[in-house]
């Protein structure tokens, strides 16, 4: 008897550790994931434009498909490249967050250039598309994932360098927990989004009340509205995300001054105002953290587009 209770003991012990473990894991996964946001909102932005152009049957099993091919990205690439990387080159993790802040600061900037360049209304148009269905899908999805690849890689990224040194096990339950967590969330987001106005629809043709009625017609019609929001938003957490990223890499190689600068500005900025000192705080040095973006991605978009961009299509034959 006392052996069945010491085993027993033994039990109780290791699923405490277990369920610690678990707590650890998804308490590390939720705040490395909270640090990508400005990639994560992107990635929900940018994801419905793909859709344009189907039948409303086939909007959700693409979607679908996209979560997938976003899924086999982070879990069969991104996360033994950043085992790798962390337990065998850590030096480099700093260098590849600044490189895929400077991404993000590209993409924003790009995103608002246009605005004042180009006007790409008819982009992405059903008219201008193949007439295969079958090929149209496999064409857009294949796109989507390849655009998935490059902001998993910086979501899977900023949360490898927020994991505390832990064992390898440790960080790989956690980059698991924010793959699965992330893609969950962002093509659970993507979905709903792109089935609102069909389902607004549905309510305001077949709501059983008045009220029913009305906040459908209000869904379909606030939708427009709300994806530009999105848009926007997103436009705004990749700057000051990206910004962010850039100012603290350089702060970890040396070049300290461009954060002291805004740390100093961000605490007059607070103590000036003298109320809600935490929250002026955090505005004005993410505000200021975007704007900077916003300058290096004005930078990186002749080189991207007049050198790299080239040059990449010259060695891949294109």
């Amino acid at each position: 008897m006392s052996g069945l209770l010491a085993l027993l003991d033994d039990v109780a012990g290791i699923a405490k550790v277990a369920a610690a473990s678990v707590d650890d894991v998804m308490g590390q996964a939720a705040k490395a994931g909270a640090k990508a946001a400005g990639a994560l909102i992107d990635d929900a932005a940018v994801t419905p434009k793909y859709l344009h152009g189907f039948e409303a049957s086939r909007e959700l099993p693409l979607v679908w498909r996209i979560a997938k091919g976003s899924l086999k990205n982070k879990l069969l690439y991104l996360l033994p490249i950043g085992l790798l990387l962390s337990n065998f080159a850590p030096w480099s993790i700093t260098p590849l967050l600044m490189l895929g802040g400077g991404y993000l600061c590209f993409e924003g900037a790009e995103k608002i250039a246009h605005l004042f360049t180009h006007d790409d209304h008819h982009a992405d148009q059903p008219e201008d598309l193949p007439e295969d269905p079958a090929h149209l899908e496999e064409e857009k999805a294949a796109g989507a994932i390849k655009t998935d690849f490059i902001l998993s890689a910086e979501i899977m990224t900023i949360a490898l360098a927020e994991i505390p040194p832990s064992s390898i096990a440790m960080e790989a339950a956690t980059l698991f927990a924010v793959a699965v967590g992330i893609t969950a969330l962002v093509y659970g987001s993507v979905g709903l989004i792109v089935k609102a106005d069909d389902i607004g629809l549905t309510m305001a043709e077949r709501g059983r009340l008045s009220a029913t009625r009305a906040l459908g017609r209000g869904i379909v019609k606030a939708m427009p509205g709300f994806l530009q929001m999105l848009l926007v938003v997103g436009t705004a957490a990749m700057l000051w995300v990206g910004g962010s990223i850039v100012i603290h890499g350089l702060d970890s190689l040396g070049f300290s001054w461009p954060e002291h600068i805004i740390h100093d500005i961000s605490y007059a900025a607070a103590d000036a105002v003298g109320a809600a000192k935490g929250a002026v705080q955090w505005i004005t040095k993410a505000a200021m953290d975007g704007v900077f973006g916003l300058a290096l991605g004005l930078v990186l978009i002749p080189i991207a587009t007049k050198i790299l961009i080239p040059t990449w299509g010259a060695i891949r034959g294109k």
